[in-house]
């Protein structure tokens, strides 16, 4: 089962009625159990139904659904978080938008908790991040808030924090690696060197995968947190990868429940015997 996340560059109606972006976007999206989208720009909502829409047309066996946060920021300037996942994967059990009582987040992030159908780990709580590039630092200490506030709510330490924390480059300052989320319970799946970008012109890795525990760490594959590069994986020249976004989707496998053996089965119902 396999889940990402993806800064899809000012994702709105225009975007969506170029063909070429939309069936890219459509490749993306069918590889996952869910996925989430970052700099969605559609107050409407009606540039996300209508991706909902040809998406389903491609996955007629296993469709998606959506769930989507309000317009999130300060500004005239507003995103949103838009889930997408498939029924036969996961259950949608409930959302929770992130309220602060500091205005450090530029967009508070709207959590969302799934039950896995078919995971050894069944709960699932994912906090999507869109940092803004200056207060990076910031915002990515706040963010160990917010995984408290949803560990209170849920009772639930099955925590996945993903998205574009703009923490590279020139956005990134020594203060980063000393942030409380940078230590113990947090484990950053997405190494530091690895590019996230589809510039030709930098190398920085602005996207993350962040678990929350042991546990949780342990119910991902091993090292199956990587980039998906859709550029190579489609053939796709640095012009057009760009035109999909300036972004790579980041993504992760959670351990699927152990098959039950026929050998296994048969000396369970043995001892069922009297």
């Amino acid at each position: 089962m396999k889940v990402a996340a993806f800064n899809v560059k000012q994702l709105g109606i225009n975007r969506i009625n170029d063909e070429k972006v939309l069936n890219t976007l459509i490749e993306i999206v069918s590889r996952y159990s869910v996925m989430v989208l970052l700099e969605v720009l559609d107050s409407s909502g009606k540039a996300m139904d209508r991706f909902l829409t040809k998406l389903n047309q491609q996955n007629r066996r296993n469709p998606f659904t959506m769930e989507s946060s309000i317009p999130l920021g300060r500004s005239n300037y507003k995103e949103k978080f838009v889930f997408f996942y498939r029924f036969e994967d996961v259950d949608l059990v409930d959302t929770f938008q992130y309220k602060e009582r500091r205005d450090v987040l530029a967009r508070e992030p709207f959590v969302v908790k799934f039950r896995c159908l078919n995971t050894a780990l069944r709960d699932l709580i994912l906090i999507p991040v869109h940092s803004t590039p200056v207060d990076a630092a910031l915002e990515l200490d706040a963010l160990a808030n917010v995984v408290e506030a949803v560990r209170g709510k849920w009772r639930s330490n099955s925590i996945m924090i993903l998205g574009d924390f703009n923490a590279d480059g020139r956005y990134l300052s020594e203060r980063t690696n000393e942030s409380p989320m940078r230590c113990r319970p947090y484990y950053w799946l997405i190494d530091d060197d690895v590019d996230t970008t589809t510039s030709d012109s930098n190398d920085y890795t602005y996207d993350r995968i962040v678990v929350y525990g042991r546990r949780m760490n342990n119910a991902v594959v091993p090292n199956s947190a990587r980039v998906f590069n859709f550029s190579r994986a489609y053939h796709l020249s640095a012009q057009d990868a760009e035109r999909i976004s300036d972004h790579y989707p980041v993504e992760v496998e959670k351990c699927l429940k152990e098959p039950i053996s026929q050998f296994t089965a048969m000396e369970t119902a043995l001892r069922r015997l009297p």
